[in-house]
Parts: structure tokens; sequence; C-alpha cells
């Protein structure tokens, strides 16, 4: 249950090398986060030789510490367990407000509204890196703060994607001047994205399960798009699956463009 806990709480422990490596390898203009210090399970120095080759390499470049502790320590800091026995202590990472110099012309954001869980959170992250969105906006309450565990949910991909703020009045007014189209994932009053419209430039907004998109947010919608099924099924699907399967058929549809 404690474990449990600690993933709702704030927390700039990224765990084990696909996690790190993304923020070593992320564009400091996308993502300020700084690694303080660096703990590895001083049982895993045979076996780990190669990542902490490169992480004492990295330290020298970068200037942070490495430090050998007990496999205990190391799960005791930790909220996963897929660690590898390596943990990196990081500074915050700013997320940049939105403003119109910062949307890309011609290309395809996400919105996400209201997700509920850092898991789901992170692996709907995941999969909008896959597709190839040049950002991802979210509301000023937003589950950044858990960055060990969205970045673990997402592969790493949270320290790469570039990440902004917004709230819904000033999301909408900027995109539509940038020229967007606004496309919300709904039900009511809704057409099939399979037969929608979707190239380039658009904002795509997804909502949490429970809450949903925000009524400013869908006033000035575009359109609707929904997702039709292979069956007949009442239920919907989360809102990371949701976020995949809309952000590929968006990018299968501006695949040649």
């Amino acid at each position: 249950m404690k474990k449990e806990a600690l993933k709702f709480s704030d927390s700039n422990i990224l765990e084990g090398m696909t996690s790190i490596s993304a923020l070593l390898n992320s564009d400091p203009l996308v993502n300020d986060r700084k690694i303080l210090r660096i703990l590895v399970d001083s049982a895993k120095r045979r076996s780990k030789s190669a990542e902490i080759g490169f992480l004492v390499a990295k330290s020298h470049e970068m200037g942070f510490p490495i430090e050998f502790t007990t496999a205990e320590e190391i799960d005791r800091l930790a909220v996963g367990t897929s660690h590898g026995g390596i943990l990196a202590f990081c500074s915050n990472r700013t997320l940049r407000p939105l403003s119109a110099d910062l949307i890309q012309p011609n290309s395809f954001y996400v919105y996400m509204d209201g997700i509920e869980d850092p898991y789901n959170f992170g692996n709907a992250i995941r999969s909008l890196y896959a597709a190839g969105v040049a950002g991802v906006v979210v509301p000023p309450r937003n589950w950044m703060s858990a960055a060990g565990v969205v970045a673990r949910a997402s592969a790493g991909a949270s320290e790469r994607l570039p990440i902004l703020v917004s709230d819904a009045n000033q999301l909408t007014e900027l995109f539509h001047q940038a020229n967007y189209r606004i496309l919300c994932a709904g039900i009511r009053d809704s057409i099939s994205v399979y037969d929608a419209d979707v190239t380039y430039p658009v904002l795509l907004v997804v909502g949490g399960e429970k809450r949903g998109i925000s009524g400013q947010i869908l006033e000035k919608a575009d359109r609707i798009v929904r997702i039709d099924y292979g069956r007949e099924f009442r239920g919907s699907l989360s809102a990371s699956a949701s976020a995949a399967v809309l952000a590929f058929e968006f990018m299968r549809q501006n695949r040649n463009r």
C-alpha cells in the first residue's frame, strides 16, 4: 500500500537506465531537468558495468556524483521494481507556458485534459511520442510532478517530448490563431475518426475517463471525433488507449504529407 501511494506523490527520482538515458539524451531546450546525483546498487558493479561506464563518463561531462549503496536502500527509495539497481535524483523540470511562438506551423499537438493516474498519463505520452506529435499540452494541474512514475510508464518519452502548460481558454485561442483545427475525442455529435479529415495542422484533445473534456474546450472545438469499435461494446477505452488509437490514425492520414 505504501508503494502504491507513492506513485501519486511528487518525485524527481528517475528509476532505471531507460528513464535516465532519455533525460541525458534530451534536448536541453525542451527539458531543463538536471541530474543531481545517481545511486547504484554496489552488487551490480559487474553485471551493469556498461551502464555504469556510460554514467561515469556522463558524470565527468555534466558534473553529477555517482554513489554506490545497497540493494535494500535502492528498493526503499524506488516506487517500481524495474529500476535495475540504478536511480537518479533530479531537479524539477520547467514546464513552459503555451505561447504563440512555441506552436510549430502545420503540425500535430495533443492536449491531455483530466487524466487522473500518472501511469495512464505516462502510457499516453509513450504512444503520442511514437506517433510523432510535436508536443503535448497539459493543464496547470498535471502529473509531471510525479516525474519518476511518468518517465517509467512512458519509457522515457516524457523526458524527450516538449510539454507545455495552458488553461482551456488560452489553449483554444492560441491554436485557432495559429490556424489549427481543434478536434475533441468524444461521442455526442461526433464523426468516426476513420471518416474524418484529420490532416495537419490539428490539436487533438483527449479527456480522462471520469471527468472527460471541459465544456470550455468542447464549445470551441471544430469537430468531435470518435473511435468506432469492431463489435457491440458499451464500455469506453482508457484515456491512454484512446490517445494511442487516435494519434496513430492521425499519423496514418498524414503519412505522405
